[in-house]
């Protein structure tokens, strides 16, 4: 009876898990989402505490004391992130989520009876989480470095195809050693692991920069899935289908993501998109063409279609409700005012429409890359905020760039261009961007935050 009442709780669980899911895939009710899908994690937490424990142990103070000091942890880093270091707390707390389970696994080695049987699925599937886990934390490690800045893409392994497959061949000869002896042998256990959490850094560290949001989903997936193993080593329902549904939304996403630059996943983990490449130049005239704060409100405010194209540069300037606040002075003019999103832009999955939603952009203003491309035609005039490489020409004209082939948006079709940089340096994938010498283009340097302040001031006074 007992039991049924743990199950039908952990049901519960489940449902409140697939709801928030389901509600996160709009903005307007992620909100709710989340805290639907919080409410049945913490339920989760409550029934795992109140199931019987097998021999009677008690480690309620341990678990309790864990609670407190994660929570608080986690609390005071969520309140205290902007939002250019989101990506760099995604990954990491990523990486904690394997973390745990490549700990479970390690722990589970030590915890199997004595005689029993190596080749089994209890043996193997500890092993799959082990191993999955591994990749996860340490992969997402060097996503965090790499994101943070204090891991550069000039950091070359040699010959990293090649040590990657011998670190995956060592792995599946270890772990069918392991399960091959008729008793454990923890010396080989950790070896398993040390190799495991090595080709997590390994697989991540020769992807380019450009590649990390691809990079993020997939390693949350892989989160997602060594979660899944954990479950399946406790029997526990809930471990086990809130895995399936994390790992299989980061799969799903990744592919997505990966259709969006035209590239497939395997490209993309030997690619090397984003690190340096050559490129086989372009015949454009390379002068970039200044344009003044007073030119460009005038522009603006005398504009029937304006296109707003945000990138990381708006996080990092913090300008998300600034840059509403000038769309807002622009429709008080009678101007139509949009957003186009390019699927990869920023440096995780959704970034650009997360900080947008923080500043309380509705968004049906949000157009995506299809139906961004569709109306840059009839568009006046199209403010592109800190973003470089979803803008870039160069993925359609430049065989010889890394990004050749990646859909971006067409700005070059609009009337006007106006880009609002702090340099001409390249965007984060090292890439330089002929956009910005071209003959429709102008550049308007400054931070982005002042700028815009600037702007709504010169639109209002124009």
């Amino acid at each position: 009876m007992e039991k049924s009442i743990i199950d039908f709780f952990y049901l519960i669980c489940i449902v409140l898990f697939i709801i928030g899911l389901k509600r996160l895939s709009s903005p307007d009710t992620a909100k709710k989402g989340n805290i639907i899908a919080g409410i049945g994690m913490g339920l989760a937490i409550l029934v795992a505490l109140f199931q019987p424990l097998e021999g009677g142990a008690n480690n309620y103070l341990w678990i309790v004391g864990g609670l407190i000091l994660g929570g608080v942890i986690g609390y005071i880093a969520a309140i205290r992130v902007k939002m250019t270091a989101m990506p760099e707390m995604v990954s990491l707390f990523n990486g904690l989520g394997g973390a745990c389970s490549m700990l479970i696994a390690t722990v589970e080695f030590y915890n199997l009876e004595p005689g029993t049987a190596m080749m089994s699925t209890e043996v193997l599937t500890i092993i799959f989480a082990l191993f999955v886990g591994s990749i996860a934390f340490t992969g997402s490690i060097v996503a965090w470095g790499k994101l943070d800045g204090f891991l550069r893409d000039s950091l070359v392994l040699p010959a990293p195809q090649i040590l990657n497959l011998v670190l995956l061949l060592t792995v599946i000869g270890l772990s069918a050693y392991i399960m091959y002896l008729p008793e454990i042998n923890y010396t080989l256990v950790w070896i398993l692991l040390i190799v495991s959490m090595v080709y997590g850094v390994t697989f991540v560290t020769p992807i380019g920069g450009g590649d990390m949001p691809v990079v993020i989903s997939l390693l949350n997936s892989f989160t997602g899935i060594a979660a899944a193993g954990a479950g399946l080593i406790y029997g526990n329902q809930v471990m086990i289908v809130g895995g399936i549904i994390v790992g299989a939304a980061g799969t799903i996403l990744t592919v997505l993501m990966c259709n969006a630059m035209n590239r497939s996943l395997f490209n993309v983990v030997i690619g090397g998109f984003g690190a340096a490449g050559q490129s086989s130049g372009s015949d454009r005239e390379q002068v970039a063409k200044e344009i003044s704060l007073s030119d460009t409100a005038i522009q603006l405010k005398y504009s029937n279609k304006v296109m707003i194209v945000p990138g990381y540069g708006l996080a990092v300037a913090q300008a998300q409700h600034t840059c509403h606040d000038l769309e807002k002075a622009l429709e008080a003019e009678g101007v139509d005012v949009r957003y186009a999103i390019h699927p990869v832009a920023g440096r995780m999955p959704g970034h650009m429409n997360v900080l947008l939603a923080e500043a309380d952009v509705p968004y049906p203003k949000l157009l995506e890359l299809e139906e961004a491309n569709e109306q840059m035609p009839s568009t006046d005039m199209v403010l592109v905020i800190g973003a470089n490489d979803v803008v870039n020409p160069a993925a359609k004209e430049d065989q010889g760039s890394p990004i050749y082939g990646m859909p971006i948006l067409d700005v070059e079709l609009a009337k006007t261009v106006i880009v609002l940089k702090r340099s001409m340096r390249p965007g984060y994938a090292g890439i330089e961007n002929p956009l910005f010498f071209g003959d429709k283009t102008k550049m308007l340097f400054g931070d982005a935050k002042d700028s815009l302040s600037k702007l709504k001031a010169e639109v209002a006074n124009a």
